[in-house]
């Protein structure tokens, strides 16, 4: 008997418990090969297999128009922050950035040494608690695109209205990957690792629109062109094996549950859970966000001491329900609720702050 705990975890994330069983079964003897996956050549026809299915499921799940390729890239999101602006912003042309949160501002921080850079909305002053409004959003002439993060692991925030601007837009989807539908006739390329929501840590997926394939920086070592791995399938090295195959079972699973529209529904129901909870807690838990851009993905709150933050931490994993401090740079706590936690588990968490909240008064 598998004795699985509730992981809460920021990434890397709980995963479908099927997928590990499947993978498990699988790592030692692959399909009667004798051998391992991740012991294949990449270029034979077991991987091959592999890796096509997964690109055809992630066009599939993500409802991915034609005019985009899929690229399986090494180096996470954090690479994309630099290869982003390298590639995109040509001579003479500028970037807008929105800065959200932790995640906006190191990609703010890195696209400046590559070119000319500036903030279209600063969260700052307000604590990153809330995302712009359309309206809010600054653009200067010759903006070549309009960098957002869709949702801000470490804030709990998101854009729950997408931008509506007249420049083309970049997002860093990281930690609400393939949660949502998105309208994909204002995006030129899409990025986020795939460890929040898809599979291990290692790898980041990229969606870019064939335009802008077309016109990218060429001056550029070749690992770092997005044309180069587009025109080779993301095979223009050896790809990162293990993430890829992992990833195409958890495509797989999202797939035959309902795709897109089923995990915007449960996201929907499980944070709802959650926020029920601490907003009828006559602000014994608090969330220190505004109401309209709150995440589905990662919810985050305070309690009334950092001594009952402490405890109720410490009770909590007593009670399977682990990974749930917030991220250091910040404090308090931090559910983060990607596809896989089933509503089970969200369901537990629930029950244990109310009962948390009933023994441990103020």
């Amino acid at each position: 008997m598998i004795n699985r705990i509730h992981n809460f975890s920021a990434g890397p994330c709980t995963l479908p418990l099927e997928v590990l069983q499947e993978v498990q079964t699988e790592l030692v003897d692959y399909q009667g090969a004798g051998m391992s996956l991740i012991e294949m050549s990449h270029r034979g026809k077991h991987f091959d297999h592999v890796h096509n299915e997964a690109v055809a499921l992630a066009r599939k799940v993500f409802e991915v128009p034609d005019d985009f390729s899929v690229l399986f890239l090494q180096g996470g999101a954090t690479l994309q922050f630099s290869m982003v602006p390298m590639n995109l912003i040509p001579p003479g042309a500028r970037a807008a950035y929105v800065d959200s949160g932790s995640w906006a501002s190191g990609a703010i921080a890195d696209a400046r040494i590559y070119g000319d850079v500036y903030t279209a909305w600063d969260g700052k002053e307000e604590n990153y608690s809330r995302m712009p409004t359309s309206k809010e959003i600054q653009l200067q002439p010759n903006t070549r695109y309009l960098h957002i993060t869709s949702n801000e692991t470490i804030g709990g925030i998101r854009f729950s209205d997408w931008p509506e601007v007249d420049v083309p837009m970049v997002a860093d989807m990281s930690s609400d990957y393939m949660s949502r539908r998105i309208p994909w006739d204002r995006f030129e390329l899409v990025y986020g690792g795939v460890q929040k929501n898809l599979g291990p840590a290692g790898m980041a997926i990229v969606f870019v629109r064939q335009s802008a394939l077309e016109t990218s920086n060429r001056n550029l070592g070749r690992y770092l062109r997005y044309d180069i791995h587009a025109g080779k399938n993301s095979m223009f090295n050896t790809p990162p094996v293990f993430p890829i195959y992992i990833l195409g079972k958890v495509l797989r699973w999202m797939d035959e549950a309902g795709g897109l529209s089923a995990m915007e529904k449960a996201a929907e129901e499980k944070a709802a859970l959650l926020y029920s909870e601490i907003d009828n807690s006559r602000d014994y838990f608090r969330c220190p966000v505004h109401q309209a851009s709150r995440s589905v993905m990662n919810v985050i709150f305070r309690l009334p001491t950092p001594e009952l933050e402490k405890q109720f931490l410490d009770e909590a994993a007593l009670q399977g329900l682990v990974n749930l401090k917030g991220h250091r740079s910040v404090g308090g706590c931090r559910a983060s609720i990607y596809n896989a936690m089933p509503r089970s588990g969200v369901e537990v968490l629930a029950g244990f702050m109310k009962s948390f909240q009933a023994s441990h008064p103020v």
